[in-house]
């Protein structure tokens, strides 16, 4: 032993036990000090396991380099540049401003809120989805996750089509492979290009992504660059506009923009050699280029002029600018307050060279289009690994970085709006001033400086798409909590996702098909959308709920901010695409439900277990404590289970009882007793569990377990019947089975314990349901497709024998079976009378049942009963008195068992139990029958009883209220017998034991014979309040 150890002995000797189990506090503060965070995505450099071991470089990125740039390239991107300028002249500089301030506010609420998440302890690789899953839970992250996944793809795809359209009209026009032969067909020969052209570069994307991640990487700062440049150019040329504007003239014929690319000079006629000569444009609106041609109408009225594009900061086009003009599909850009005189438009104008809107604009779909071009926000968190300080600086980069890009939108939608004449921002394509890119056109030195910085910026932003997107489904699928997914996990020996590539690819792919970037953008503003609203979702249930863990370095956050943000993302939602939107939804739904159904067993101390703790204390503390009103009342199950020397259940079919009679509903604790000490009793205390919830997974039945150690079983039961639930959500209704083996002594579960417990469920005003012959009940399988469910309504204890066979029925189980309600008519009660009182009381309770009332007369206690009554005495004697040996009990008892069962073949005793079994059961009582009964009986009252003493003189020493019990039982055992032998299940009042304690054995023996011969019982006892009610 080392000198260390010895002191470390010495010193913490009191400790010594527990040095096994818990680390010393310097040895723990060691480990913490040297965590090191893996860094994000794909570690190339590492071979194996072991090359982790070796020293890890200290990440050195700070705010500017770690955060702020990547949240910067990743937010700024192809709608800027492609779309603003349409979006303002579209909305107007008002409209797009509330547009945009909307979009900002959306992501700066979320920044605030991801950055109290992303500060509350160390946030590993997988970002976004890590912050979520393990705020919200597997559920919510696992659903969110796949939604930013899918949102990640899609922006791929809308930037892959965003460099399409930036190739195939501004750079190189003449490298489509579709042309448009009429003018109305341009649109779809775009769209085809694009597809052809989208697959090509897809396919090249993935395969450099595949062959490289380290190269896209290097060049992001070449790509941020780029639009770092462009952004720069915008502001230059909007400077110069002040005292230079440039000259980009527009040919406009009346109010109507012309495209520039079918001709060169905007006029009818030109001027050359003192001859008045025809123009191309002529030419284009008339049948031929001779002055007297037949012309269009609009363009015979209408001269055409030529007015500044850009007419410069300070020339007042901002006043124009300010207000909407959305329009239809197909419609002419047209200048508001330019005059023009209208024709008759006989002839089509879709040959003619208008500027035309290609889809129909208008506010909400606007919002949609925009969306994605403030999203991005998370690159800063997903690199959390690489980072110097995690805690410092994804907040402030991130909440900067979004200042910025908002401060450049915003300043950029006023700037266009007060520098670009209306028709051309309204002009998508630039068709207007030949064919430029309308952004190009504002900005200074050149045009192709936007062009070539826009083209590489929505290159890069495709490609590092393409890089995250696999990395987060690796992530997912790595966490094992979607199962099918989970082979997109695997990739090459170095950790790159080649599985996840190839699927990310396949959904770009179907992005591309779509083809229009304004339809694809709609799809990603969704899930983004979503994914937003759940990381405010986290932020504010975790701070509402004040979680002990909840402690974020980031102090500037507030649950109403979150919860706001949470509002504004959900609104946004709907407002870009309602329809979209409950897609988005149903998608994210069903990948919650799929993962709550089939997913691995997660337990991340989550904010959503948080709240549902929450939840359940609350409602727990809502419910009265006292007893339900009798319309809520259902049986609050407390089922008591025999386990044996494995702690395996022995009745397993008591829990399949169990769920066909809950459905699912109500409380069930499924509790035990183990006999021993607790210490002594731990572990398999912990089996008996294990056992016990894997047995209720199986049978269905939901609910909770208990498993209680005691000295005794009779006090282990006692406890459970006093403790099991808690507050008003305790149990009302004990299920138990009927111990069959209660007349051998070694048995546990003895007739003591079970006659104690039905006297204690009394005392606890409790219910109680006692299953006989539990073992011949059906299983959840198994289905009745006839019979009856019997109910002898004997006594009334509050209705439990009317309300369980309907809820019995509501099972699949036992929903064919009848039910039909037997009651007992006494000498002097109106049998018919009672029919009818009983069918209009189910009538009312809306219970439908057959009723039948059975009569039965008073008779001589028969010999049989007689009989039985001596033998359960001399038992019960017997086993008192003799203190015999285990052994001699038993083969005592047996030899009784015999000697009575030879005596019960005597034909003298055959033949009086024949006579006391009524061949036919009475049903109707007149006045008649009753008077010849009760004069029958007192003649034979006498003799009969002087017959039957004289056959066996001991009877005569009999308990009278024991033979009185035992007759009640024959007598009952033989009508219902008669009744109910072939019934799928028969409910019988359970009779309460005696005051006195002497007679629980005798007990035990009336209920055997009340029950003989029946093959599924349910015995029952109410607790003497009412469970049914007539009332609504």
């Amino acid at each position: 032993m080392d000198r260390g150890n010895m002191y470390e002995g010495k010193n913490m000797a009191l400790f010594e036990e527990e040095m096994d189990s818990n680390p010393m506090v310097s040895s723990l503060l060691n480990k913490l000090a040297n965590y090191t965070n893996l860094t994000q995505g794909v570690v190339e450099h590492e071979a194996d396991e072991d090359t982790k071991r070796k020293e890890v470089k200290v990440p050195r990125m700070g705010t500017f380099i770690g955060v702020y740039l990547p949240c910067l390239q990743n937010i700024l991107g192809v709608i800027l540049f492609l779309r603003l300028t349409w979006i303002v002249g579209t909305a107007g500089v008002l409209e797009s401003f509330i547009i945009v301030f909307m979009c900002c506010a959306c992501t700066m609420l979320t920044a605030i809120s991801m950055s109290a998440i992303a500060t509350n302890g160390v946030v590993p690789a997988g970002g976004s989805y890590y912050m979520i899953s393990r705020s919200l839970g597997p559920e919510f992250g696992g659903a969110v996750g796949l939604c930013f996944y899918l949102g990640t793809t899609f922006a791929g795809a809308m930037y892959i089509l965003g460099t399409i359209e930036i190739l195939l009209t501004y750079i190189s026009p003449s490298a489509a492979i579709f042309k448009a032969e009429d003018g109305g067909e341009e649109t779809e020969a775009m769209l085809n290009n694009m597809r052809v052209y989208g697959t090509c570069i897809i396919i090249l994307m993935a395969v450099v992504v595949f062959v490289g991640v380290k190269y896209v990487n290097k060049l992001a700062l070449v790509f941020l660059a780029c639009v770092i440049l462009s952004i720069i150019a915008i502001y230059a040329g909007v400077i110069k506009t002040a005292f230079d504007p440039p000259d980009f003239p527009i040919c406009l014929l009346g109010n109507r923009t012309l495209s520039k690319r079918s001709f060169d000079v905007c006029a009818k006629f030109t001027e050359s050699n003192n001859e008045t000569k025809t123009t191309t444009l002529w030419r284009l609106f008339c049948n031929s280029s001779l002055h007297n041609a037949t012309c269009d109408d609009y363009f015979s009225l209408n001269n055409v002029t030529e007015i500044q594009g850009i007419p410069g900061i300070m020339s007042g086009v901002l006043i124009d600018n300010l207000w909407s003009a959305y329009s239809e599909k197909g419609s002419i850009v047209e200048k508001k307050d330019q005059s023009s005189v209208s024709g008759s438009e006989d002839m089509k104008i879709g040959g003619r060279p208008y500027v035309f809107t290609d889809i129909m604009t208008y506010f909400t779909m606007l919002v949609g289009i925009y969306f994605p071009s403030v999203t991005g926000i998370m690159a800063g968190s997903n690199r959390s690994g690489d980072l110097k300080d995690a805690q410092k600086s994804i907040p402030t980069g991130t909440i900067l970085a979004i200042s910025t890009t908002s401060f450049i939108y915003l300043s950029c939608i006023v700037l266009f709006g007060a520098c670009i004449e209306g028709v051309i921002l309204r002009d998508k394509f630039g068709e207007a001033v030949n064919g430029n890119l309308v952004v190009g056109t504002l900005a200074w030195p050149s045009p192709w400086v936007i062009v070539i910085g826009s083209f590489f910026s929505t290159c890069g932003a495709g490609l590092q798409s393409l890089t995250g997107a696999p990395r987060l489904l690796q992530a997912i699928a790595r966490d094992g909590i979607v199962p099918f997914i989970q082979v997109f996990g695997h990739g090459k020996a170095n950790g790159e996702p080649t599985w996840a590539l190839l699927l990310t690819a396949g959904i770009c792919e179907i992005g591309i098909l779509i083809a229009s970037l304004d339809s694809v953008a709609p799809i990603l503003s969704m899930f983004f959308l979503m994914c937003y609203m759940f990381v405010n979702l986290a932020c504010a249930v975790q701070t509402l709920l004040r979680t002990p863990n909840w402690r974020p370095r980031f102090k500037y956050y507030h649950w109403t901010l979150s919860f706001l943000g949470m509002s504004l993302c959900l609104a946004l939602m709907f407002i870009c695409s309602w329809y979209y939107a409950l897609i988005a939804m149903l998608i994210a739904g069903c990948i919650y439900k799929y993962i709550e159904y089939r997913g691995a067993e997660k337990e991340w101390g989550d904010g959503i277990r948080g709240l549902s703790l929450n939840a359940a204390r609350y409602a727990l503390l809502r419910v009265e404590d006292g007893p339900p009103h009798t319309k809520n009342w259902r049986p609050q199950l407390l089922v008591l289970l025999n386990l044996d020397c494995e702690q395996l259940v022995k009745h397993p079919r008591l829990l399949s009882f169990t769920s066909q009679l809950k459905a699912g509903k109500g409380l069930t604790i499924v509790g035990s007793v183990l006999q021993g000490t607790y210490l002594d009793k731990c572990t398999e205390t912990q089996k008996a569990e294990e056992n016990v919830k894997a047995l209720m997974g199986v049978e269905k039945t939901k609910g909770f377990c208990q498993i209680v150690v005691s000295p005794s079983f009779r006090d282990g039961i006692s406890h459970l019947i006093q403790s099991a639930g808690l507050g008003g959500m305790k149990h009302n209704t004990v299920l138990m089975a009927w111990p069959q083996s209660w007349k051998r002594t070694e048995n546990h579960f003895s007739w003591k314990n079970f006659v104690d417990t039905v006297r204690e469920t009394t005392a606890a005003q409790q219910a109680l349901l006692v299953a006989k012959n539990i073992d011949l009940f059906p299983t959840n399988q198994e289905r009745f497709t006839e019979g009856n469910i019997d109910v002898w309504w004997i006594v009334h204890d509050g209705g439990m024998l009317m309300l369980l066979p309907f809820l019995l029925r509501q099972h699949k189980v036992w929903r064919k079976c009848k039910m039909r309600i037997f009651t007992v008519a006494q000498m002097d009660d109106n049998s018919i009378q009672m029919k009818k009182d009983l069918q209009m009381f189910l009538y009312h309770l809306r219970l439908n049942a057959e009723v039948e009332v059975v009569e039965m007369f008073e008779n001589d206690i028969s010999a049989f009963t007689y009989e039985k009554t001596l033998m359960m005495e001399q038992r019960s004697q017997m086993l008192k008195q003799m203190q015999l040996s285990k052994n001699e009990r038993e083969r005592e008892a047996q030899l009784i068992h015999d000697r009575n069962t030879a005596s019960h073949s005597t034909p003298a005793v055959k033949a009086s139990v024949a006579a006391s079994v009524p061949e036919k059961v009475q049903m109707t009582w007149t006045k008649e029958k009753f008077v010849a009964e009760k004069h029958k009986n007192k003649d034979t009252n006498v003799s009969g009883f002087k017959d039957i003493f004289n056959m066996k003189p001991e009877w005569g020493n009999l308990n009278q209220s024991n033979v009185r019990r035992m007759h009640t039982a024959v007598k009952l055992n033989g009508v219902v017998l008669n009744k109910s032998q072939h019934a799928q299940l028969v409910l019988l009042n359970m009779p309460g034991p005696p005051k006195n304690r002497k007679g629980d054995e005798n007990y035990m023996e009336f209920l055997e014979v009340l029950t003989e011969g029946l093959d599924r019982v349910l015995l029952v006892r109410g607790s003497g309040r009412e469970v049914i009610t007539i009332y609504s």
